[in-house]
């Protein structure tokens, strides 16, 4: 699989870009998991956007949320493939640029996300380990998850 991957500021994305990503979020958490809440919670234009197209299809997303925005630490979220790239890898490869990406635009640090509980292990073969008890989050069991910053060589 070819994918155009893209990482962009809020106010760089273009409309198109803008729409495919609020598309796939709405697609996956209130369509497919059956979640009434408010996607553009007022943080977008504070992150990074990283995009994973094939051809015109947005197929994965992740924000880059800086420390302090909503956590002290970096964050990732609204972690998203479309519904007919999972099963293919493209959830590893998204998380590790993610990753990288996060540290490459912010720096080094923690990175703190807020995880659905099924998707514990997956996250756990990144470095994150839990650091939160199970909360209700929109009808969902999450735990807040945390990697620590890398040491350097």
């Amino acid at each position: 699989m070819e994918f155009t991957i893209i990482t962009k500021a809020f106010e760089e994305l273009k409309p198109q870009e803008l729409y495919d990503l609020l598309q796939l979020r709405s697609a996956v958490f209130v369509v497919e998991q059956n979640c009434v809440f408010l996607d553009p919670d007022g943080l977008d234009n504070q992150c990074q956007h990283l995009l994973f197209y094939r051809g015109t299809t947005l197929e994965a997303y992740a924000r880059l949320v800086p420390a302090g925005v909503s956590y002290p630490e970096l964050s990732i979220g609204r972690i998203i493939t479309s519904a007919a790239s999972r099963g293919t890898g493209l959830g590893h490869k998204l998380v590790q640029k993610a990753i990288e990406e996060t540290h490459r635009i912010f720096g080094p640090g923690a990175i703190k996300i807020g995880a659905q509980l099924y998707a514990k292990k997956f996250y756990e073969r990144f470095g994150f380990v839990q650091s939160s008890d199970v909360y209700d989050e929109d009808g969902i069991d999450h735990i807040k998850m945390i990697r620590a910053a890398e040491e350097p060589a």
